[in-house]
């Protein structure tokens, strides 16, 4: 059985996307006080003790856009209605019952779904008690709620819980999660409709359609995926408004949460500062990624595929190990291989390698080119160990990891990825000393056991046996001149 699908609907302005945060318990949609924000649906997942649902986030119904997409952001408001199990009606009671609070209740009259209307703003009593007033649209239960004071929130998700189906099954983990994230107009929400195989989210010409980050959930082969679109970025001192930094912020927070990275490019534009930037991001944060060159069948001839790679190498210098792939997304073409690809670099990313091999490989690297002598000392390495995975983390034991000079442990990282599984990910390297994991051992230790290595071995018997821990075995101390003690004057002679 589907996961049941919770829809936010109403008129602009009335706090959607503020109630859809608040019900989340966490920030997802933009919020701002201009109208027609968001344009997409915007899902996400709530989960209770005994109820689980998929919460969508709306446009508002009879918004007027600013880029003539009105017809584009009803079409999603009405797939949401169709798709929902429970609708959610939001209305304003500062502004009261308006003519287009009518309209949407007449347009939802038409469906046989529970409908819970949702009266906001209710910040004091005296609004609360005004809350009665929207009964004139003919839905109950109705719920007055307040998302600045939050107030009524358990009521509202108790009407919710008991308009959902009984026999719910349970929500499937998600097998990988990927974020789409790039320019402007380079073909990303293309890109994901072909993924999702429907019109998920809206596809223009015009520059800025996607807004947010928009998580598109689907199955394919068995899996569970999440497809992450993100707002395409420009450069600050471009930026036209609030709405604009808060997309740049949510297309970082998306490349942190998500298990491989596609950075997408136009294959007919130069590479820029944001691209640039946004690639400071992958490595920042350590994600696995593929470089995705889109509209590839408008390339100049003269442009083959090994140049423009050589291209995004020199581009991207500490990321010249993350393959790159030319796609064609308006027509559907390479487009599941990118997605083939991706799977196979989250699986690279779980993958270990056992100490011995990786020491065996830490060896040869050595031999083939030792560390630089720096000053009067030597490095050493005593020996590797992979400790985490996702990104794979190898952590080295050596005698001062000051004597590392950064070259030399970019020719180790290089060295390793060559020879090892995880030539297309990253590999996060860190370098101790022995000295600091015998003091974070000692600081770790609980209270009254010592370290290892530091209790008094007992002293071999003659016989073979082992003496106990006692005074009697212990070897005597020294004997030292007993120094003669002061006398004490006497009180009584003086």
């Amino acid at each position: 059985m589907a996961v049941p699908i919770v829809a936010i609907v109403g008129r602009p302005n009335v706090g959607k996307s503020s109630l859809f945060n608040w019900l989340v318990g966490r920030r997802v949609s933009i919020v701002d006080p201009t109208a027609g924000v968001t344009r997409d649906r915007i899902s996400e997942i709530i989960e209770g003790e005994d109820y689980s649902f998929e919460l969508t986030d709306t446009g508002g119904i009879g918004i007027v856009d600013e880029h003539k997409l009105e017809a584009d952001v009803s079409k999603q408001i009405q797939t949401a209605i169709e798709e929902a199990t429970v609708i959610i009606l939001l209305t304003d009671v500062r502004d009261g019952v308006m003519p287009l609070d009518l309209d949407v209740a007449d347009r939802l009259r038409n469906i046989s779904k529970p409908v819970i209307l949702v009266v906001n703003k209710c910040d004091t009593p005296e609004l609360m008690l005004q809350a009665s007033d929207f009964h004139r649209l003919g839905y109950s239960p109705l719920i007055p709620v307040s998302v600045l004071q939050r107030k009524n929130k358990d009521k509202l998700l108790e009407a919710i819980t008991d308009q959902l189906p009984k026999d719910q099954s349970e929500i499937a983990e998600t097998d990988l999660k990927i974020a789409i994230v790039g320019k402007r107009n380079v073909g990303k929400s293309t890109f994901v409709n072909k993924m999702a195989n429907a019109e998920r989210v809206i596809v223009s010409e015009i520059p800025g359609t996607t807004r947010d980050s928009v998580d598109v959930r689907f199955e394919r082969d068995g899996k569970n995926f999440v497809v992450i679109d993100t707002a395409g970025l420009r450069n600050k001192s471009s930026m036209a408004n609030s709405i604009e930094f808060y997309s740049q912020v949510r297309a970082e927070e998306s490349i942190r949460r998500a298990d491989v990275v596609l950075q997408f490019f136009d294959c007919r534009e130069d590479l820029s500062r944001i691209d640039k930037q946004l690639a400071g991001y992958i490595y920042k944060y350590q994600k696995p990624a593929i470089f995705v060159v889109n509209k590839w069948d408008l390339a100049p001839e003269h442009v083959s595929t090994e140049e423009y790679g050589e291209y995004v190498e020199k581009m991207f210098p500490m990321l010249d190990f993350v393959p790159i792939a030319f796609i064609t997304a308006k027509q559907g073409r390479n487009v599941f291989k990118v997605w083939n690809l991706a799977q196979n670099i989250a699986k690279q990313c779980k993958l270990r390698i056992g100490t011995g091999e990786l020491n065996r490989l830490i060896e040869d690297a050595w031999t083939k080119n030792p560390a630089p002598q720096k000053g009067q000392r030597m490095p050493k390495i005593y020996y590797a160990t992979q400790t985490a995975v996702e990104p794979p983390t190898i952590v080295m034991m050596v005698n001062n990891p000051d004597l590392f000079e950064e070259t030399y442990r970019r020719y180790l990282l290089r060295y390793l990825r060559e020879n090892s599984p995880f030539q297309e990910v990253p590999i996060k390297m860190e370098f101790r000393s022995k000295k600091d994991a015998q003091e974070n051992k000692r600081m770790d230790r609980p209270e009254g056991i010592p370290l290892a290595g530091s209790e008094k071995k007992p002293v071999p018997m003659t016989d073979g046996t082992k003496a106990k821990k006692t005074e009697a075995t212990k070897p005597p101390r020294p004997l030292r001149p007993k120094k003669p003690k002061p006398k004490k004057p006497d009180l009584w002679k003086l």
